[in-house]
């Protein structure tokens, strides 16, 4: 079994690294803090995983590309996790987001995501086999006002990831888009309480691993919190923002602001 992950070095990436080590998988672990990185290689070594790490930013097509590629011809990948993701949340005060926070957030959730599938699909396709999953977010089914780009970033990747799944089924290449809720992760602590039905990455990592076994074409979780984001997406946007400023997760605006 040959599997790869990007964002490899924290949360559920690094979870995901964790419950795949096992003897006779070899595991293609991707992120850019090095001392994280070296941290799961370690313990996936320990598990009987081989291991073949590389410190990249997926924002950095190219280098990315060849990357994958180089693996792919060496270890055929049977499934690759695309979970590279950061996140940005409007400041308190009310003022927008910054331009360069908005930038790395689509370049990162998007490009990012774009640059770890484009070039393990014609492969995959050849083969007529192998499976992907896109990590999206529950965040996908409706905007919230406190993180607007990241949303966006999340729509985004699940519409292209639900697209593939109808472009790649006749070649028996299955895709996975994956919609987590909150889960306890350095990404999650920068949302504001409360922090509803909340996971460990460790069982979020089991609820993906479960779902990707079953070839689930979406896997959203935890289900009352995604059932209640996709009524959320029903209703009328007024009454839906209500609903969100009242869980807190609008911004209040600094009074100098609305002078």
């Amino acid at each position: 079994m040959n599997i790869v992950i990007t964002g490899a070095s924290s949360g559920i990436g690094f979870a995901l690294a964790k419950l795949y080590a096992r003897p006779n998988t070899t595991l293609g672990l991707i992120a850019r803090n090095t001392g994280k990185l070296a941290q799961i290689e370690s313990i996936c070594r320990e598990q009987g995983a081989t291991v073949i790490k590389a410190s990249l930013d997926v924002c950095d097509t190219e280098a990315l590309k060849s990357w994958l590629l180089d693996f792919d011809r060496q270890n055929p990948i049977n499934l690759l996790i695309a979970n590279a993701g950061v996140t940005s949340i409007m400041p308190r005060n009310g003022e927008m987001e910054s331009w360069d926070s908005i930038c790395q957030v689509l370049n990162t959730n998007i490009y990012g995501v774009f640059n770890t599938v484009y070039p393990i699909i014609e492969p995959m396709r050849r083969r007529h086999q192998g499976q992907i999953a896109i990590i999206s977010s529950l965040a996908a089914f409706r905007g919230l006002p406190i993180t607007p780009t990241y949303c966006a970033s999340k729509a985004a990747v699940k519409s292209y990831g639900e697209a593939l799944q109808g472009y790649l089924q006749q070649d028996g290449v299955k895709l996975s888009v994956v919609c987590p809720g909150f889960v306890t992760t350095e990404l999650s602590e920068q949302f504001p309480e409360p922090k509803l039905f909340i996971v460990s990455a460790d069982k979020a990592a089991r609820i993906i691993q479960r779902g990707l076994a079953n070839n689930k074409t979406q896997i959203s979780f935890p289900i009352h919190l995604a059932l209640g984001m996709k009524l959320l997406a029903l209703l009328p946007p007024g009454i839906a923002n209500w609903i969100l400023f009242a869980l807190g997760y609008g911004v209040t605006r600094d009074e100098t602001l609305n002078r």
